[in-house]
């Protein structure tokens, strides 16, 4: 964790290591290989911010992107607790794939964004990006929770109407209305 300025917010700098690996059977036919999010591992000082291969073989590369500030925003609190609240809280990624190839051969993934709320991960999701997911550690955990526990307030539940209060509507949604009293008619005058 790094150390904060007093009136600044909270933050951890990482880096995400991406893994290339060969696809086995018959999809291997159509795509040979698929990108997936390795970890999210404390930045370094020799890391840098550029990507750099970490390991390549037959069946897997291994790339290091590093320079991601992970800050924590008193308005997400919600997004912090339903994460730290999980069975296994996490890290959630947004990479793309480069447009054209830039640092290697070939076009690589790229991390654009790290965080550790649930509601910036809907967000990205909604908006058709990436997103994937790998385990936070437990110091990320803990620092995490003590974050909520400072700042989430849960909302009052609210009681909820009863059903025989709620307004009447035909089935295109126009008020409708209910008689008691007897309709004359019928032709049997």
């Amino acid at each position: 964790m790094a150390p904060t300025m007093p009136n600044s917010r909270p933050f951890i700098e990482v880096a995400v290591v991406m893994r290339r690996e060969r696809i086995s059977g018959p999809a291997s036919r159509w795509q040979p290989w698929r990108w997936v999010l390795a970890e999210v591992v404390p930045q370094a000082d020799g890391f840098g911010t550029s990507a750099r291969l970490l390991y390549k073989n037959d069946s897997e590369e291994r790339w290091l992107h590093g320079g991601y500030r992970v800050e924590l925003f008193k308005d997400d609190v919600e997004g912090y607790y339903l994460n730290v609240t999980t069975q296994a809280p996490c890290w959630f990624v947004l990479w793309r794939m480069e447009e054209e190839a830039g640092t290697a051969a070939e076009p690589i993934a790229k991390p654009e964004m790290v965080s550790l709320s649930y509601h910036d991960a809907g967000r990205w999701l909604d908006a058709q990006e990436t997103v994937e997911q790998v385990p936070a550690p437990a110091s990320v955990v803990e620092w995490l929770q003590a974050f909520v526990d400072e700042h989430f307030v849960a909302e009052p539940k609210r009681r909820k109407r009863p059903e025989s209060f709620r307004s009447l509507s035909d089935r295109f949604g126009n008020p409708a209305s209910v008689s008691t009293e007897k309709k004359s008619g019928g032709g049997h005058g």
